[in-house]
């Protein structure tokens, strides 16, 4: 029995998650401080932080908002270190040394994954 997934949802879950394997995988490549020791660490913390960005970043949002509007969302980039932290606590073979790794390191995959993303839309064109 053959299963096809036309345009469904399975099929961008997981086109999501090779992009985002691959540009965490990039980024740890990229930066000294960040360290992802294999493609199965990079697949886990992929999903990880899909996790933690569905449930405990919007929390964090909520319960920092006065602080996101007063900084016009700057303060956003210590939400994503703090769950880049919360993963790399979770997860063996994924090390991020210091808070401003775990900065650079949110920005560079998602600066990697626009890249990526754009060049799978031309492509589909």
């Amino acid at each position: 029995m053959e299963i096809r997934y036309e345009s469904g949802r399975p099929r961008s879950i997981l086109i999501s998650l090779v992009v985002n394997v691959l540009s965490i995988f990039a980024a740890s490549y990229l930066l000294d401080g960040v360290i992802v020791d294999s493609v199965t660490t990079a697949i886990w913390v992929a999903i990880t932080l899909s996790i933690l960005n569905v449930t405990i970043k919007p929390l964090l949002i909520l319960l920092t908002l006065p602080l996101t509007v007063f900084s016009f969302g700057l303060f956003l980039l210590v939400i994503n270190a703090i769950v880049i932290y919360i993963a790399a606590d979770w997860i063996s073979g994924f090390t991020v040394h210091g808070f401003w790794w775990a900065v650079l390191f949110s920005l560079l995959i998602s600066l990697i994954n626009s890249v990526l993303y754009r060049l799978g839309d031309r492509s589909a064109e």
